[in-house]
């Protein structure tokens, strides 16, 4: 049985590629917004930090109406990061709307996204976005995008997979590249026609897979899905079961049942076969649970999310100014947190360190693990995080290591530059495609590879470089890559760093602090680009005379200091660094504070005693 009133999809693509934009116009043209009523630009990215940063972290649901049919829609990240979002909420649509930008094509999460939505069997859409950029190269494009089908084993219906040429940005779309489009209608008609209406017979005892979880202030855990079969009513007995844990079996009942209708949520009695709806009042709900009538129960299988390949080890602070700006420092606070992000995020494992106070946590990728730390320093936690290590794997009796498939777009004058840095950081070039005056190149490197090297390709390409990456597979270690050719400049007393002592500082480099900043011995105060590490009195006072000499009393003149974002001061981190967290700051420290500990243990190294 066909549920004829309903579509659910899911639009995919590479970040910045335009699927929040397409979603913002569907919404628009799908009549949920009043005509004269203000809408702001990127409107479900409604998280914050999201609108900060100018991307989707989280997957968000929504919904819309054309000629009296239900869209359920699922706006997704682009991030390679994020990739686990992607993934768990596939198996709530049947179809997908795959967005490639117009001059970009294909990139590395374009193929990653992709490929998950064709193993699932899918329907796609193809929509080439951003037609009106005068760089456009639509014809090319389409080439790419069929070279990636054949490259992922598509069948012969998904090679026929239709394609759409729209502007998200203006709101139109057109079924020919040569024809302009006047609004969405071309598009509303192609996922009505070619997406398929969700199936299964309404009769039966009713059963949801749960893709997503949302919490709610009223009425607590959301446990969000599409139902498989039958029909689910508020007050009505259900079960909890899992696929892949075959103990779990939870009485529960339906307390509040809610459907999306726009950005909404709206409150309904009973929903059938098809829909996708929000379940409130399940106690222990997780996702990839299956929930299910009494009388059937039947666990759905479940998407075995993608491992994480980035280690980092969370603790609790010890600096001298620990509990200064946090409101949550202890153990408890940090393991509470962190182990109620694992169970909302599939994409990251944590596990008990090597004392009480410590954390391993692993996820995708550096920024999937930053996102964490800046959303816990919002919240009023303070904490220390290590430098981040890939992980390892022994396969076949062989030591491996994960390896990235990396898209760069750099101007053609910095090929040279880039190329170097790719060979000493262990890269195996598997492309390069010129374009005008820029040049396309697509690499095989160790994820730690990648560890610190965006600041460089900026600087390198003067701003004008583009990089991204996405998982591709676990090969054989490649050798030792060097992280950095700078060390640092560390504090040598507790107090406040002072102009004269910051003067004399910044011959030795770069400096991280201003006039004023309260420092502790150990503490990073900024780089030195010869590479060893130097300990400088930045708190340094001029000793003041009765005699004067000409010039004097100059004033002394500070170069502006280097602010480091989170993600930079994490790429900056070496092995005996580590990055203490507050929600008003971020401090670069040694990991033993004692300079002259520190000597004696380096020493211990370099013997072989450690």
């Amino acid at each position: 049985m066909e549920n004829k009133n309903i579509r659910n999809i899911a639009i995919i693509a590479h970040v910045d590629h335009g699927k929040t934009s397409l979603v913002n116009e569907l919404l628009r043209q799908g009549s949920v917004f009043r005509d004269n009523q203000v809408v702001e630009d990127r409107v479900m990215d409604s998280n914050a930090l999201e609108r900060e940063r100018g991307i989707t972290i989280l997957a968000k649901n929504c919904s819309c109406v054309y000629n009296g049919i239900k869209i359920n829609i699922i706006d997704t990240p682009g991030h390679a990061d994020f990739g686990g979002e992607v993934e768990r909420v596939l198996k709530m649509v049947d179809g997908v709307l795959l967005v490639v930008d117009a001059f970009e094509g294909p990139m590395p999460q374009t193929r990653f996204v992709l490929e998950k939505a064709l193993e699932l069997g899918h329907k796609v859409i193809v929509v080439i976005n951003k037609i009106d950029r005068q760089d456009a190269r639509i014809n090319e494009v389409i080439d790419e995008v069929l070279e990636l089908f054949l490259e992922l084993d598509a069948n012969d219906e998904q090679l026929s997979s239709p394609f759409i040429f729209a502007s998200a940005r203006t709101g139109i779309a057109s079924e020919d590249q040569n024809v302009q489009g006047k609004d969405m209608k071309p598009l509303f008609e192609k996922i009505i026609d070619y997406i398929p209406a969700p199936t299964g017979d309404e009769n039966t005892p009713a059963a949801m897979l749960v893709s997503s979880c949302e919490h709610n202030d009223y009425v607590g855990k959301l446990a969000v899905g599409k139902i498989s079969r039958g029909t689910i009513k508020v007050g009505e007995n259900v079960v909890l079961c899992n696929y892949h844990d075959s103990s779990k079996m939870t009485k529960s009942k339906v307390v509040s049942l809610f459907v999306f209708d726009g950005l909404k949520k709206v409150p309904v009695e009973s929903a059938s076969v098809g829909e996708i709806v929000c379940i409130a009042g399940l106690e222990g709900v997780q996702i990839g649970d299956t929930i299910c009538d009494a009388e059937k129960v039947e666990p759905i299988e479940f998407v075995e999310i993608a491992p994480p390949s980035v280690e980092m080890t969370f603790m609790v602070n010890d600096s001298p100014f620990a509990g200064k700006e946090g409101k949550f420092v202890t153990s408890r606070h940090l393991r509470d947190r962190l182990y109620k992000e694992a169970v909302k995020d599939l994409s990251l494992r944590v596990s008990d360190g090597q004392t009480a106070e410590q954390f391993k946590v692993c996820g995708r990728g550096e920024m999937h693990l930053s996102i964490l730390i800046e959303n816990m320093r919002r919240d009023g936690f303070e904490f220390q995080v290590s430098m981040p290590k890939v992980l390892i794997k022994e396969i076949n009796g062989v030591k491996c290591e994960p390896i990235d498939r990396l898209y760069l777009d750099v101007p053609e004058d910095c090929t040279g530059v880039v190329m170097q840095k790719m060979g000493i950081r262990k890269g195996e070039l598997i492309q390069m495609t010129p374009h005008g005056n820029r040049m396309k190149m697509e690499f095989y490197i160790p994820s730690r590879g990648l560890f610190g090297f965006k600041s460089e390709l900026l600087t390198d390409t003067r701003g004008e470089g583009v990089i991204s990456s996405v998982f591709y597979e676990y090969q054989p270690w490649k050798g030792e890559i060097k992280r950095r050719d700078y060390g640092s400049l560390i504090a040598h007393e507790a107090g406040e760093a002072i102009v004269y002592g910051l003067f004399n500082a910044q011959e030795r480099g770069d400096l991280f602090i201003e006039p004023g900043t309260p420092v502790y011995a150990g503490m990073v105060v900024g780089q030195n680009p010869k590479g060893d590490d130097i300990v400088v009195n930045v708190c340094k006072k001029k000793h003041l005379s009765n005699c004067r000499a000409s010039g004097s009393d100059d004033a002394l003149r500070l170069t502006p200091p280097k602010k480091l974002s989170l993600e930079d001061a994490i790429e900056f981190l070496a092995d005996d660094e580590i990055l203490e967290v507050t929600p008003k700051s971020f401090r670069i420290r040694k990991i033993i504070l004692d300079h002259n500990m520190r000597l004696r243990e380096r020493g211990k190294v370099l013997r072989g005693e450690i």
